[in-house]
């Protein structure tokens, strides 16, 4: 698709808690888009902050006419806040980032340039972890190995965040996918289109702390699998049916043995560590099912993703709960 001369590209930057960011993230916008032909809209979506951040964003965009803001009713989940941004961007080109400046915005010369060329989607990738600790990178490449093992059509591109730059055309496919229980990562890679990747290198966090702690980071891995996979519903049928066919061997072996050699009391050691185990996995296969179905009535509720509680710089027309 043709790209027009002088495009809009808006940065899509949901924010918790980040107050003393968002002045330093302005700036550095400022200088990396200063000399290219593009008009800018920067989107801050504040997610419930407790601190200042939402005065700070009220402040900027009194002097600043780029800014087009949303605060949300309470701490909806950066999912949320990411699908609220892009729900009211208007650019041509739409670029999710943190706020933090660990997506570096003088990057996104070069996105736009791959955009240029004819990509619809240009993701960002680290070339380097090292930053991380050891823990974080295994686990990381543990749940990028899981779900492409696992899911059977969307593959994700290990070390790709939510950073990339998405035409118009996938982010009106993007708005049309309102599913509640939302993992971002894939439902970018779902929608396809052409794609290319560009590799950075991520600088440390110049402000604050990640939001993400070990328990949230375990339910959005939780989110990915069970939004966009079957199969572990697959592996406990054929876990099942495996352990029919061995209980049903292993009763047919004790008839046939107490048919030919009498009744033996021993065994109880044996007998319960069998019903232990299988108690176990009927409780672990309860509960895989019972994952699945609260995602089904969570969708079924059909309540809106995120609440609007207040805007800066929309048209009344243009904001709202969605």
């Amino acid at each position: 698709m043709p790209r027009p001369a002088r495009p809009l590209i808006s940065l899509v930057v949901p924010v918790l808690n980040e107050c003393t960011a968002i002045d330093r993230f302005i700036g550095a916008v400022d200088a990396a888009l200063r000399d290219l032909p593009v008009r800018c809209e920067i989107i801050f979506v504040d997610d419930g902050s407790s601190d200042e951040t939402w005065s700070v964003i009220r402040r900027a965009a009194g002097s600043d006419d780029r800014l087009r803001c949303l605060r949300l009713a309470r701490n909806h989940g950066k999912e949320a806040a990411l699908t609220a941004g892009l729900d009211h961007a208007r650019g041509d080109a739409v670029i999710p980032m943190d706020v933090d400046l660990q997506d570096p915005p003088a990057l996104v010369p070069e996105m736009i340039e791959r955009w240029r060329d004819g990509f619809d989607v240009v993701n960002a990738r680290r070339a380097d972890r090292s930053g991380d600790g050891w823990v974080k990178r295994s686990t990381a490449r543990l749940f990028y190995a899981t779900f492409n093992i696992l899911s059977p059509t969307v593959k994700l591109i290990p070390d790709v965040g939510d950073f990339r730059l998405l035409d118009r055309r996938v982010v009106d496919t993007l708005r049309s996918i309102r599913e509640r229980n939302r993992f971002m990562k894939g439902i970018f890679a779902w929608v396809g289109f052409a794609m290319t990747t560009v590799d950075y290198q991520r600088p440390a966090r110049r402000d604050g702390a990640s939001k993400w702690s070990t328990l949230r980071l375990v339910g959005l891995a939780m989110d990915g699998i069970f939004g966009f996979s079957p199969v572990p519903l697959r592996i406990m049928l054929l876990v099942g049916l495996i352990m029919t066919l061995l209980a049903f061997a292993y009763g047919a072996w004790l008839v046939a043995r107490t048919l030919i050699f009498g009744i033996d009391v021993a065994g109880y050691a044996s007998l319960m560590t069998a019903l232990l185990f299988l108690g176990g996995m009927q409780i672990a296969a309860i509960a895989l099912v019972g994952e699945y179905v609260g995602r089904i009535l969570t969708e079924t509720q059909a309540r809106p993703i995120y609440i609007v509680s207040e805007t800066v710089g929309l048209p009344a027309a243009e904001a709202g709960d969605r």
